[in-house]
Formats: structure tokens, sequence, C-alpha cells
């Protein structure tokens, strides 16, 4: 099936209020999506230098409770991922992956320990396969799904003080930790996350305050609104992978370069899904790794690109590629064989029967910012 038609996209809690502020609508993961307003460099810049807001209610949230309480719930979440959730303190969040069988993965996901309860956010596109695979696999658990929370998320450098002369209490806040706020007699769920590489929050608010609260905080001199097309590029530059994209069912952790997110307790105890290929792969390397690539040019090299080598043999191909507007080149991410993804290595990109020279480097492409005191 292609994207949905105009007449079946289903639409977030800002819909109208994109439409009002002239955003151009475009169909994602079957949402009407803003995917800008006044122009993606802009935007892209906004979130780099001020602070901009993203309407990101098209994911997937839920709540994930056990009748034997917090721990007995993250014990059964790690039956699906290959993270430490046992670990989490509450507050605290994970990045961590559902995998399947044969170690491929299914999708990847944010778990913060919520006190009394796991709370998930999952991606758009994956979320209706997600909460079947949740019920089905989580023993003993209740997962509650909550279509009627919208997410909002604020990144950028002045993220903090934005959220601060709101509420206080957020300042303090460090990377990947979560907590309930009153933000201008809002009460949300705000985490100190974000998928631009800068530092922000990801802040869950009910859907019939949604419009009210993006507006509150539009009024903000800081503050803009950006769409799909600078989240791309912002998280591009900061070498995240895009599912269905630069990681899938055929990708596992250890190709993807996402070893960190198997914990050391869990690579002693298994017990995950494709545990065996995995926890192998880790010990003994992959055919293949993805990599950043620099090109040389300003022609950016696009997903499905195939990559080369000095001698014109395909060794690999772009998941994601455009140009990074911080960095002022073009860059790409991709998967090429493991004798040719050492840093410096010498490559090129096939656009057109034009080989366009790179490099593979290091990622990100720019550096992180998150706050992590």
């Amino acid at each position: 099936m292609g994207d949905p038609t105009p007449e079946n996209l289903l639409t977030t809690p800002l819909d109208a209020l994109h439409r009002e502020l002239g955003a151009r609508m475009v169909p994602f993961a079957g949402y009407a999506m803003p995917v800008q307003y006044s122009g993606i460099l802009h935007e892209h810049a906004q979130a780099r230098n001020h602070a901009a807001l993203f309407d990101v209610s098209h994911m997937g949230q839920a709540e994930v409770r056990h009748p034997e309480g917090i721990e007995a719930a993250a014990r059964a979440f790690e039956a699906l991922v290959p993270g430490d959730l046992m670990a989490l303190k509450p507050g605290q969040i994970r990045y961590t992956l559902f995998t399947n069988p044969a170690g491929g993965i299914l999708d990847d996901l944010m778990v913060t320990n919520a006190g009394d309860h796991l709370y998930v956010v999952v991606n758009a596109g994956c979320k209706v396969d997600d909460f079947k695979h949740m019920h089905a696999g989580l023993e003993g658990c209740t997962v509650t799904e909550r279509p009627d929370l919208a997410l909002l998320a604020l990144q950028g450098p002045e993220a903090a003080k934005v959220l601060a002369r709101l509420c206080p209490e957020a300042a303090g806040m460090a990377f990947m930790t979560a907590r309930k706020l009153d933000v201008a007699g809002f009460t949300v769920w705000a985490s100190r996350s974000g998928y631009t590489g800068e530092d922000g929050y990801e802040i869950s608010v009910p859907g019939d305050r949604a419009e009210a609260f993006a507006r509150r905080l539009l009024e903000e001199p800081e503050v803009e609104f950006s769409g799909l097309g600078a989240r791309d590029s912002l998280r591009l530059e900061a070498g995240l992978c895009l599912y269905g994209s630069d990681i899938d069912t055929a990708t596992t952790p250890i190709e993807a370069d996402l070893k960190w997110t198997i914990g050391k307790r869990r690579r002693a105890e298994a017990g995950f899904p494709g545990a065996e290929t995995i926890l192998k792969q880790l010990a003994e390397g992959t055919a293949r790794r993805r990599v950043g690539l620099r090109l040389d040019g300003r022609q950016p090299a696009r997903a499905h690109t195939a990559i080369v080598d000095a001698s014109g043999n395909k060794i690999g191909e772009v998941t994601s590629g455009g140009f990074g507007p911080t960095v002022e080149a073009a860059i790409a991410m991709g998967y090429v064989d493991a004798a040719h993804a050492a840093p410096g290595t010498r490559v090129a990109c096939s656009v057109r029967g034009k080989a366009l020279t790179a490099e593979v480097v290091t990622m990100p492409f720019a550096p992180h910012r998150y706050y992590k005191s």
C-alpha cells in the first residue's frame, strides 16, 4: 500500500493550528503532518540556534502496568527488548529496540520508569504492530494505549530557558529523565529528550489541551513551529536512525552500530528475541556496518544510492542522505561492507551514473548538545 489518500488521513490535535499558521501538510505514517512552515532551512536553524516546536503527536504513547509493580513490568518488558530496563530508577528513560527472533529490529522506542508504570513511546508507522506485539508479549501486564494524548517536542539551545520561565523545575532535569510538571497552568509529562541532537524536551499533554498549550509556548519570543523537513535534517546531522530507512527487520543492532543499547547484564543473561544472532555478532563482528559519509561536493546522495569503492564495485547503499545546513556539506549514512567501514576510507556514491566522492566519517556530523549535568 502507498500513502493513504487525503480523505482517510488521520490528524493530530494540532491540525487546525498548523493550517492556521500556513503549514504545508503532507501524508506521513497515515497522518496529515506539517512538513514546513516558513522553510526547512529557517526551521532547521531555529532548532540549532533558538527553540523549535515540533508536533510529534502521531507517535504512539502507552502505559504498561503489572499487578506486582514496576519491577515486574520491567522484567516482563525485557522479554521483548535487549535494553536493561530493570536498572531504570524512577524518572529515568531508556532508548531501546524491539527485536525479532532473527535479531532484526521491529522498531526503536523510548521506555520510562514512571514510578508505578512504564511509559512507552513508539514510532508512528509501527505503532499498530508495536501495540499488538506488546499486548501479546508482555506476560501478566496491562497495556493501556493513550491516543488521547498529544506529544510536542521543544528542541534547541534556548528550550530549557523557555520552559524554565514557565516552570522553574524544568531547568534542573537531566538528559533522559522525565517527570510531571505544571507548565503555565498545564499539567504535562515532560521528558528531557528529543531526536535533533539538541537539548530539549518531549512533552505529553492531553489532546484536548494541546492547541492551547502549543499557543502558550509560541507566545515565547524564542519559539517557532518547525515541521518534519527540519526534523529530518536535524536528526541526520545528529547521526540518528530513522526506522524504515536506517534500521528495519533486516538490520541487527550490531550492524546498525547500536550495540550500546544492549545492557551489560542483558549481554550476559540474554533472554531477548534474536539474542543468539545479536550476541554472536557482538563477539565476532558483522559483514556490514552503518557508517557516516561526508561527500566532497554539495550535491547530496539520497536513500538507495549505491556506495562504490575506487574500482566502481558496489560495497553498500545509502539509507539517509541530504544537505546538512549546520555543517554546510552533503552528508549521508548507510551500510558498507566491514572492509570499508573505517573512518577515513574513501568511497563514492553513484548518482545517475556520476561518482560523487566521499569519505567515511565518525558520526554525529554535528555535535550533540544534550544537557548532561
